[in-house]
């Protein structure tokens, strides 16, 4: 699967445009390949990300081969909405998921209780697990054309700088993985910030 040359951010103006480029086909063939164990570039709030099936131990083990992450940092799940996280919400008091709720979908990540949900490839071996409904056009579709969610980790090597546009992962990446989505950033100046529902701390400053 290949895509455009796009780069630069998101205006509202073409939200709408990025969506149509989406083709219904395109939609299937990332979906494909999701469900064989491929991993994606999509763009999201502020950079370029890789994305693949969280509950497929070989994609994000390659993954995490092609980041050179160890699997003990953990991995953040994204979603098209919060029925994909039903699962992992149900637990929440009623006021946890009203927070959620105020700030999805957009750029905010928070650590929830797994509960099991998702395997330790993505906790990292901990209890939580940091998790974002997007308001990016492009990340909601691919997600909600595979039907659940999606690991999302910026597109870089650790300790190196992350793509901010699609020549950007083809330089980084090559053809060591199997598609990328046309689109454009969301216009965040840094990936977003990871907060701990129980306590309200930041773990991860924007």
């Amino acid at each position: 699967m290949t895509s455009p040359s796009c780069s630069g951010r998101t205006s509202t103006g073409n939200l709408s445009r990025m969506i149509a480029t989406l083709t219904t086909l395109r939609l299937r063939q990332a979906t494909d390949s999701l469900i064989g164990g491929g991993i994606l570039a999509c763009p999201t709030e502020a950079v370029w990300g890789l994305s693949c099936n969280p509950y497929d131990a070989g994609a994000v083990a390659r993954l995490l081969a092609l980041k050179r992450r160890p699997v003990e940092k953990g991995l953040i799940i994204v979603a098209a909405d919060t029925g994909q996280l039903a699962e992992l919400l149900a637990p929440l008091s009623s006021d946890q998921r009203a927070q959620l709720a105020q700030s999805w979908p957009g750029p905010h990540t928070w650590l929830v209780e797994n509960h099991g949900v998702f395997p330790a490839w993505i906790t990292g071996g901990g209890a939580r697990v940091a998790v974002r409904v997007s308001a990016h056009p492009v990340v909601r579709a691919l997600c909600a054309a595979f039907g659940g969610p999606l690991v999302s980790t910026s597109a870089n090597v650790t300790g190196h700088a992350p793509a901010r546009s699609a020549i950007g992962v083809r330089l980084r990446f090559g053809g060591r993985i199997d598609g990328i989505l046309p689109g454009a950033t969301g216009g965040a100046r840094n990936p977003t910030a990871i907060r701990d529902l129980a306590t309200g701390r930041i773990v991860r400053p924007a």
